[in-house]
């Protein structure tokens, strides 16, 4: 055989090879190669959703916070302002009852202050009739001169 021969009888093998390789073994190496390219781009096109989606959700999930916040923010102004009003309803309640107290304790006072005038008088209006008594060297009859044990007492 010649080198001639050979080279063509290669040529014919290496085209047979092609023509198989391109109708046998091609297509099902471009079809995974294929599928392959869609779910690498499905995934790509999943995560550039994921992360859109993961977005939105950090942004609802900030504006919640924020409305929380505020919320918060207002229940204890009102739980203050409340706390405020009771304990300026509660100071003003006090100082109404101690005044109560206080007008009491005084009225009782000046009761107390008329009931031992009173009594003084009454001791004063004894002592003065046993001194008379004692000066005139008789009994003073008090039914017969309580006119005048009454002016008395009320001069002293």
């Amino acid at each position: 055989m010649s080198i001639t021969g050979t080279l063509i009888i290669q040529m014919i093998v290496f085209l047979i090879l092609v023509w198989f390789t391109m109708k046998f073994v091609w297509p099902p190496i471009a079809s995974a190669l294929d599928e392959r390219a869609t779910k690498i781009a499905d995934g790509l096109a999943a995560a550039d959703k994921a992360k859109a989606e993961l977005s939105a959700a950090n942004k609802r999930v900030e504006a919640e916070l924020a409305t929380s916040r505020n919320e918060t923010a207002s229940l204890l102004a009102d739980a203050e302002r409340r706390a405020q009003a009771i304990i300026e309803q509660a100071k003003a309640s006090a100082t109404e009852e101690g005044n109560k107290i206080v007008a009491a304790a005084r009225a009782e006072a000046e009761q107390q202050t008329v009931k031992a005038r009173e009594s003084l008088r009454d001791q004063v209006a004894a002592l003065a009739v046993k001194g008379a008594e004692q000066i005139l060297r008789k009994e003073v009859n008090a039914g017969v001169h309580a006119d005048l044990l009454n002016r008395l007492k009320t001069e002293l």
